[in-house]
């Protein structure tokens, strides 16, 4: 019995040594960086003792510390149970929004706001909850844009970052790698490039980048290249010789003349202890975007621009400011031709990880931050927006669900519907009144077809059959004008709004509607009387009633549409009363109705207000109302066409 117990003893020991051993091996790769393998080694531990709480914490921060926070909820969640801390618990929300588990989420940050006080804090905590419900109304920017694996292109490890420089594509991958990166596990990375023409590539082509050898032991990864092609900017970093770069740094490779120099340090990088990364230039050249963490941020990674200097550097680096750049990390700028600014961030609402964003100028002028949607974005990282045909196609990176390997290679292209197409026929016919009979066709009249903004679309003579025909678009505004020398000119409104069918109701590509509508002119005749209908007054006054003004109004466009002629307006009345007074309620209606057509903006020199009172009775001895309402009347003649 007791060298049973010795002997147990003896065996706890050596666990317990191993133990520590293991512990101590892990700590020091966590501290060098060297994540995957921390994982692990601790996750050795956690097999043993899955309590162990310095596993479950080195375990959750390796994961996320390496881009892959999703992985780390379950550890975050055994480190709350011991140790409830902001930290924990903010972290795990992060892990669980990641996996989409957004309930979840929200409780694990609102467990955080109950740790702390500091309010940077408890602003990123708003953030993300204000985020999650944010995220539920997300429009796709461009709603009929289709994204597709590059299958063919891509591997089972990382592919990403590609640009498209001179009909070569580039782009970074770990195909080819020799050495393991020892955060993630993962091989390097280098940089690739094969032909391409817009999306289609030439995947049997791919070959390591020829301009200059990669490196073995490193990363080099998201290259950038100048529009003139002169000039390739890359990432390079993550080497675990102690005489290397201790942080991922920008070099630059220029051509000259007979091929592209050895790649060189970027003075932009500023410090060697910085992280630099994700470079892209401008549309013209002069400016370098790029990510970098270095002192002065809004927190994690942020974005900054450079000028290009006089001696073909660049330098003068400058945040791009808290409206773009977050508490969280931006990456992979992107500034397109027409001054939309592409970007992959973590810290804008969003689906998950990184997602990509535009900021835009709104009416106002003010910038605008837009996540571009689920049908580009994901709940896993999704960046390195590149546009081949801005903004219809082009192609982006991705770590989502269903791809080849861990980061792939997608493309993009709009795949709107084609329009149906729907013409509108209009067919004008132009007559002419006359007294007593049907109207009649009118030959040679001219017909102009103005649109909205007053523009004349068309204009031709009716024909023999009095007739115009015109080709006009859907649920739009027109104005008709007719006019032949002896005829009153007359325009119309004419609207084709509601009377076209649905476009996404129709088979046809093309369809034509036919539409009709006749334009009557009056003839133009000096001296002869024209009754203005539907003008009455109030007894023994002479006020324009809201009624008499409607008709008034067809007068007044009478004379916008023949500026050349001048009237004589009179006014009428019927027998009963003196014939002073008659006279004198005549003259004032008809003067009032005058200061009513000035007051529409018509010239009082084309006006003569002349009062009639009963001197020019239509039936004499008038005995019933409606009889006296016939000699009651307000009309016009025309006493005058200037040339």
């Amino acid at each position: 019995m007791k060298n049973h117990f010795l002997w147990t003893l003896f065996l706890g020991l050596i666990l317990l040594n191993a133990c520590k051993s293991l512990q101590e091996k892990g700590t020091e790769q966590y501290l060098s960086g060297e994540y995957q393998y921390a994982i692990n080694t601790f996750s050795q531990i956690l097999e043993e003792d899955p309590e162990n709480q310095e596993a479950n914490q080195i375990v959750a921060e390796s994961y996320r510390l390496s881009n892959r926070v999703e992985r780390a909820a379950p550890y975050y969640e055994k480190l709350v149970e011991e140790d409830p801390t902001f930290e924990n618990y903010f972290f795990l929300g992060q892990s669980l929004k990641a996996q989409q588990e957004d309930e979840k989420a929200k409780e694990a940050f609102e467990k955080a706001r109950e740790y702390t006080q500091d309010e940077s804090l408890l602003a990123r905590v708003n953030q993300e909850l204000s985020g999650i419900e944010f995220a539920k109304g997300i429009e796709n920017y461009w709603p009929y844009h289709e994204l597709v694996n590059y299958r063919e292109l891509n591997t089972s490890g990382p592919d990403y970052a590609p640009i498209v420089s001179e009909q070569f594509l580039y782009f970074t991958s770990a195909r080819q790698a020799s050495g393991i990166y020892p955060a993630t596990g993962t091989p390097y990375t280098k940089l690739f490039r094969t032909r391409a023409e817009d999306l289609r590539v030439d995947v049997s082509g791919i070959q390591p980048l020829p301009e200059f050898q990669n490196e073995e032991g490193l990363n080099q990864a998201a290259a950038a290249i100048s529009p003139d092609g002169n000039t390739i900017i890359y990432a390079r970093g993550n080497s675990t010789s102690p005489r290397d770069l201790p942080e991922t740094a920008l070099f630059a490779s220029y051509f000259r003349g007979s091929g592209f120099s050895q790649p060189i340090w970027m003075p932009v990088n500023e410090d060697e202890f910085w992280w630099n990364s994700t470079p892209s230039f401008s549309p013209d050249g002069e400016e370098l975007y790029f990510a970098s963490n270095r002192p002065g941020g809004f927190g994690g990674i942020d974005l900054y621009k450079a000028t290009k200097l006089a001696n073909g550097d660049f330098g003068n680096a400058v945040n791009l400011g808290p409206n773009i750049n977050t508490a969280g990390n931006e990456l992979f700028p992107r500034m397109a031709p027409d001054g939309k600014f592409f970007f992959a961030s973590d810290g804008h609402p969003g689906f998950g990880k990184l997602d990509l964003f535009v900021a835009e100028s709104n009416e106002d002028g003010e910038q605008v931050i837009k996540n571009l949607g689920e049908n580009i974005n994901s709940s896993a990282d999704d960046f390195a927006i590149f546009f081949t045909d801005y903004p219809k196609e082009g192609f982006l990176s991705s770590n989502r669900e269903g791809g080849v390997g861990d980061d792939d290679i997608y493309y993009f292209e709009d795949k709107t519907p084609t329009p149906k197409i729907v013409n509108v026929l209009l067919n004008v016919t132009t007559k002419e009144r006359v007294a007593g009979e049907e109207d009649q066709i009118l030959e040679q009249a001219r017909v102009v077809l103005y649109n909205e903004e007053n523009k004349q679309i068309g204009g031709d003579f009716s024909n023999s059959r009095g007739q115009v025909r015109f080709t006009m678009e859907p649920e739009s505004d027109y104005t008709i004008i007719t006019s032949k020398n002896g005829y009153f000119s007359k325009s119309i409104a004419y609207s084709t709004r509601g009377k076209t069918p649905d476009p996404s109701t129709l088979v046809q590509d093309v369809t034509n509607v036919s539409l009709d509508t006749t334009v009557v002119l009056d003839q133009l005749i000096l001296d002869k009387s024209i009754i203005l209908e539907n003008i009455y007054y109030d007894l023994d006054k002479a006020e324009i009633r809201p009624d008499a003004a409607a008709e008034l109004d067809k007068l007044v466009q009478i004379l916008k549409d023949n500026p050349t002629i001048r009237i004589e307006l009179s006014s009428h009345t019927d027998s009963r009363s003196s014939d002073q007074y008659n006279l004198d309620l005549s003259q004032r209606r008809a003067q009032s109705a005058v200061d009513y057509i000035v007051s529409q903006g018509i010239d009082e020199d084309r006006l003569v207000a002349k009062g009639y009172g009963e001197t020019q009775l239509i039936i004499e001895n008038a005995q019933t109302e409606e009889e006296h309402q016939v000699n009651r009347r307000t009309e016009f003649k025309v006493i005058e066409i200037q040339e």
